[in-house]
């Protein structure tokens, strides 16, 4: 993760081998903030010229131009990114023009950047310029390079040009941005890792380095404290792998909280699908299948350095999904933590059973809302793609404060309906509940599934199967593991003031 800085000094006087300034699209052409304007004219160059050249640069996100810095300049080059036009402009534009700048930097280590002074919403140096360029920029510039033996060059430092902004004022913002983009690196990061370097023990271990960093209260349950705790669908689905399951919770607890939120994130380390073992290509990339635990030990570490005022509680249910001697069955009944029986049709519909457990936990403290993400169905991909997560909960308001924090954050995600009427496919002849259907649909039952958990409590639940790794890069979300959700649930926790 490359370090952030701010700097109060003129852009042409940045020290740096690469100094990052915004042209902006207008209706005749591209435009110069004042910070780009002064800069051009040291350099001797004229913005329409350049537009009219090859690069044909307009202002739009996307346009880059890179111009040798001639010794008038205290950085090497000087590199020209299109922020779109003034009143069309985003936190989320501002961050994928970062990227756009990271990818054009090529093999610069340092970077002085004036992006964010183009502003938003005609706010000139405002925070939340800042913060979207800072987030873009560690974001965009993130690599997974553990297991490599020649890691190629990466950005090192980005220093944000703060004009004559109030440093104090910056620094907050700037603040804000390290720290959730500190959280999605770390989910990038343990997702990315290998199932032979993350299973449920190691990750449990993850957590406990995480809680005694971050001050929160924790626990890990290994069996016999699973079974005494009644936890059946934990130990179900960790039945058949060599490593215990674990089942993890996280407290954190400010002074004066507003409001309790408990978040559940679906841990299965890798998943074979078990007995009902998966085929072909089914099995490749299972390893992400713990994303939505990586992302809730993401936004637990975060708290307490964002001092975000809202107690959480975290719990991750942690399990391997593998075809063992001890593996459950076709047939066999679970009984869930609050006492909920379910028949299972399906071994490779896993995360909801260890959810269950999880979700049941979390209700029983009663706290003002409950958040569990999974990467849990494929029809949510089907039906909504790979970039996008599909929320689906029992209160409309709290679903809406969900997703007005991924507007926050730039992240896709849309609403989909719990059709009560699709509540019936979920009935079994032996037991309570069977834990899949042949249905189509399987995004809503599976929620449908999961609300028999939360004892009425007001829950949201988050399916991520689809964005929780992605097959390109684009703009500031790398190949492979995204890290998403983690920056909504901190702009949702953040927000949060207790119950309506």
């Amino acid at each position: 993760m490359p370090r952030l800085a701010l700097s109060d000094a003129a852009p042409e006087l940045a020290e740096a081998e690469l100094l990052v300034l915004p042209v902006a699209a207008g209706d005749r052409g591209p435009v110069a903030p004042p910070v780009t304007r002064a800069v051009l004219e040291r350099l001797g160059a004229d913005l329409q010229v350049l537009a009219a050249g090859p690069a044909r640069l307009g202002g739009a996100v996307d346009d880059a131009l890179l111009l040798p810095g001639y010794g008038r300049v205290a950085a090497g080059a000087v590199l020209l990114v299109g922020v779109g036009g003034d009143a069309d402009r985003t936190p989320e534009t501002l961050r994928r023009a970062a990227s756009v700048a990271v990818a054009g930097a090529g093999d610069a280590t340092t970077m002085a950047t004036a992006l964010h002074l183009a502003g938003v919403d005609g706010d000139a140096a405002g925070a939340p310029a800042l913060a979207a360029v800072a987030e873009g920029t560690v974001l965009a510039a993130y690599r997974f390079q553990r297991h490599k033996t020649r890691p190629a060059p990466a950005l090192g430092s980005a220093t944000l040009l703060v004009g004559d902004a109030s440093l104090p004022a910056a620094a907050a913002a700037l603040r804000r941005a390290e720290a959730a983009a500190a959280a999605t690196v770390l989910v990038r990061d343990l997702v990315n890792e290998p199932a032979s370097a993350v299973d449920p023990a190691t990750l449990a271990a993850e957590a406990v380095r995480l809680a005694r960093r971050s001050g929160l209260r924790h626990r890990v349950l290994q069996a016999p404290a699973l079974r005494r705790g009644r936890f059946g669908a934990v130990l179900a689905v960790g039945g058949g792998s060599a490593v215990a399951p674990r089942l993890v919770e996280l407290r954190y607890r400010p002074d004066g909280a507003r409001g309790h939120v408990a978040l559940v994130g679906k841990g299965v380390t890798f998943d074979t699908g078990g007995l009902d073992l998966k085929r072909g290509g089914g099995m490749e990339g299972m390893k992400d299948d713990m994303a939505g635990a990586a992302t809730v030990l993401g936004v637990m570490g975060a708290l307490a350095g964002l001092g975000v005022r809202t107690a959480v509680t975290g719990i991750l249910p942690l399990v391997e999904n593998m075809p063992g001697g001890a593996a459950m069955r076709a047939g066999d009944v679970v009984r869930a933590r609050n006492g909920v029986t379910v028949e299972v049709t399906n071994t490779d519909a896993e995360g909801r059973l260890i959810l269950a457990d999880g979700l049941a936990l979390a209700s029983e403290a009663r706290p003002d809302a409950i958040v569990d993400l999974a990467t849990l169905t494929g029809s949510a991909v089907v039906g909504l793609g790979p970039g996008c997560t599909a929320v689906l909960g029992n209160d409309q308001a709290l679903t809406a404060r969900v997703l007005a924090a991924a507007e926050e954050a730039g992240e896709a995600a849309c609403p989909l309906p719990l059709l009560e009427d699709y509540r019936r496919f979920l009935d079994s002849d032996v037991a309570d509940l069977v834990n899949s259907t042949d249905q189509p649909g399987d995004v809503i039952q599976a929620a449908l599934f999961l609300r028999e958990f939360v004892a009425g409590v007001p829950w949201v639940h988050l399916d991520i199967a689809g964005p929780a790794t992605a097959k390109e890069a684009r703009y500031y979300q790398p190949k492979g593991a995204t890290g998403c959700m983690a920056r909504t649930l901190l702009a949702f926790l953040e927000g949060f003031g207790g119950p309506r």
